[in-house]
């Protein structure tokens, strides 16, 4: 059997853009509203999952509550650790450290942030978590909140997309996207 796994990103969060990694930032009115707005139309789900971020983990527990739905936080749905980059701008960046930045954007999968977690094991540990919710709730549809990172290693996989191109993957906030599970643990865009 397949499992329906719905995307959410979290919304807008209060210190703003940049690599938020595992930065545990709040969410701003907007960001709540963007979130709000993404899961009008969704469902019916029978289970929620999220990162245990705030800017994920809060916005799951208000929306558990108001469809009288399971949440369960797994840590490894956490955006990717970007060490010594946290919190600081691509613009930032780009005056201080270009010439890695350029290496990450060009190969992620090949170029480690300083002190930051490399791209495969944050690839096997949210490939691993989602098979485990294979695993668990097959047959169900199931909302995964988590982060741009999460749903753009997810996205590609499921759009058969070089690892060049991990970073390509557009993934605004509070955007929602559908994946299908199958029973082989491939991803396929769509239910």
């Amino acid at each position: 059997m397949t499992l329906q796994l719905d995307l959410l990103r979290h919304g807008e969060t209060e210190l703003g853009g940049g690599l938020r990694g595992s930065l545990d930032d709040a969410l701003t009115e907007q960001g709540w509203a963007q979130m709000r707005a993404a899961v009008v139309e969704g469902g019916p789900w029978q289970r929620i999952v999220s990162s245990p971020l705030q800017r994920c983990a809060r916005f799951a527990a208000e929306l558990g509550e108001q469809l009288s739905l399971p949440v369960q936080l797994d840590e490894d749905l956490q955006e990717l650790h970007f060490g010594a980059w946290e919190g600081q701008s691509a613009a930032a960046l780009m005056e201080t450290d270009a010439e890695a930045l350029g290496l990450f954007w060009a190969d992620p999968y090949s170029f480690t942030p300083p002190q930051g977690e490399p791209v495969s094991a944050f690839a096997a540990r949210v490939l691993a978590a989602v098979a485990h919710l294979h695993t668990a709730y097959a047959g169900k549809r199931v909302l995964l909140i988590s982060h741009g990172g999460v749903m753009r290693l997810l996205l590609a996989q499921a759009r058969g997309l070089p690892r060049e191109q991990l970073l390509n993957v557009e993934v605004g906030h509070g955007a929602m996207f559908a994946l299908t599970v199958e029973v082989d643990g491939s991803l396929k865009e769509g239910h």
